[in-house]
């Protein structure tokens, strides 16, 4: 039945120079490592021209064996993937984009590079920019489907030995308190909560709602808002790989101060690019939380 009505896929897929060329490059580790998810799920990829040449050389085109090319990047490819993010056309849009980006290639921050995030949050599709976010997004997508759990994920679904970051601009922070409210229990289960500012407290207003006034008072560790440096607080627990996963619920049609305090956090993300992901828009945030929860579920089962 789940061979039936699983989704099919349209994918972007595109990394910088850095994660292609050798053996082990996360763009070579992204599809090997995701061979059976991809086989279950069947998508089809969407590839920026020398991604694409990089993976004829290493010979995964027998693991992706759908996909269109797109040009270049100096040719316009990037351009043209965002295009397809905010396409109405099932035929030609993409429903997620996995863009591994290298923190220190000034081509992420070329201006079709930083539309391409926007874009996805703004039209409700996630954008992947991590090796780590990528492959748990695939694996999840997978099992969710009906496809058995890759065992060689769990020791990344052992919550009990996790921390997680919970994080939202003023207008997305009732959208984090829905969220946290309605996945509350799975969010229980990680070791260590931490958010910035205002959230925190709010957060722990919540959870001494839930768990009582004295379980729930620290049940997120508070750090700075952001404009005072509360992500730069979080990036250095990233780097630190204190925190594989942030939920940063970000508001992409205001001007924000602090706007290189937030690319600090996405950036600390991407130097760990095999352990940390941000998930950035409530919709995907409340489908992964979903995915997650059963995947969670499916490790302790089979270690039971």
């Amino acid at each position: 039945m789940n061979q039936v009505t699983k989704k099919k896929y349209r994918i972007g897929l595109i990394a910088n120079r850095s994660h292609q060329d050798a053996q082990d490059s996360a763009l070579v580790q992204l599809i090997r490592g995701s061979r059976h998810a991809i086989s279950f799920l069947q998508p089809e990829f969407v590839v920026v021209g020398r991604t694409l040449d990089t993976m004829i050389a290493h010979g995964l085109m027998e693991i992706c064996t759908q996909v269109e090319r797109f040009p270049y990047g100096r040719d316009g490819g990037l351009m043209k993937l965002v295009s397809r993010v905010v396409d109405h056309d099932p035929l030609k849009a993409v429903d997620a984009v996995i863009y591994l980006i290298d923190p220190v290639d000034p081509s992420s921050i070329f201006p079709e590079a930083v539309a391409l995030k926007r874009q996805c949050v703004i039209h409700k599709k996630p954008f992947l920019a991590t090796l780590a976010s990528a492959r748990e997004w695939l694996e999840l997508e997978a099992h969710s489907a009906g496809a058995p759990p890759d065992i060689s994920l769990d020791h990344s679904f052992k919550l009990q030995q996790e921390g997680i970051a919970l994080i939202a601009h003023d207008a997305m922070k009732q959208k984090m308190l829905l969220l946290a409210e309605k996945h509350f229990a799975l969010l229980d289960q990680f070791k260590h909560r931490y958010a910035t500012g205002t959230t925190g407290g709010l957060l722990n207003q919540l959870a001494q709602k839930i768990k009582g006034e004295d379980a729930g008072r620290d049940w997120v560790k508070p750090y700075l808002s952001g404009p005072l440096g509360g992500d730069a607080q979080l990036a250095e627990l990233v780097l630190d790989r204190e925190i594989r996963r942030i939920l940063f619920l970000e508001d992409p049609h205001v001007a924000r101060q602090h706007e290189a305090d937030i690319q600090l956090l996405e950036r600390a993300a991407r130097t760990v690019t095999e352990f940390a992901q941000v998930i950035s828009e409530a919709d995907g945030v409340d489908h992964w939380l979903s995915n997650l929860g059963k995947r969670v579920d499916a490790s302790e089962h089979r270690d039971q």
